[in-house]
């Protein structure tokens, strides 16, 4: 638009290397995860059921809310977690329309390990993250 500047080359600089890290960040996590034979989704699935704040129901109109997901695609999804037993499904005590989903002993052992590799991973990138987002965040970074 004219009259408006463009940019700046150090805003684009700050906005390319936080997308780089957070890039970064969720290569490890997909990489993590197929290690354990998870699919970054079933990860992802398994990470927002335990996630849930308390009285929260993690019914799988939740979950695809979280996950950015359509219903039937959650549903997919928790079927093959199930099968590999790290979830189990049952019914809302409330609502017996409404499945809920929780993980089984076997999922939390899961999720407690890649979630400690996964908290290694940020406290290394935490720095370079939180400059980079501080750069962003700065008056000097924002543009009208």
């Amino acid at each position: 638009m004219p009259g408006r500047p463009a940019a700046s080359n150090s805003n684009l600089h700050s906005l390319a290397d936080f997308r780089y890290l957070l890039r970064r960040f969720l290569h490890f996590s997909e990489e993590a995860a197929a290690k354990t034979g998870l699919a970054p989704q079933q990860h992802q699935l398994m990470l927002q059921i335990a996630g849930a704040p308390a009285g929260i129901a993690t019914s799988i109109g939740y979950l695809a809310e979280r996950l950015s997901l359509r219903h039937h695609s959650v549903v997919e999804l928790s079927a093959r977690c199930e099968s590999l037993g790290f979830i189990a499904r049952g019914h809302s005590p409330n609502d017996g329309r409404v499945v809920m989903l929780r993980l089984t002993a076997s999922g939390n052992r899961l999720l407690r390990t890649l979630s400690q590799a996964h908290a290694r991973e940020l406290n290394e990138l935490a720095p370079q993250l939180i400059r980079s987002l501080k750069t962003l965040s700065s008056p000097a970074g924002k543009h009208n």
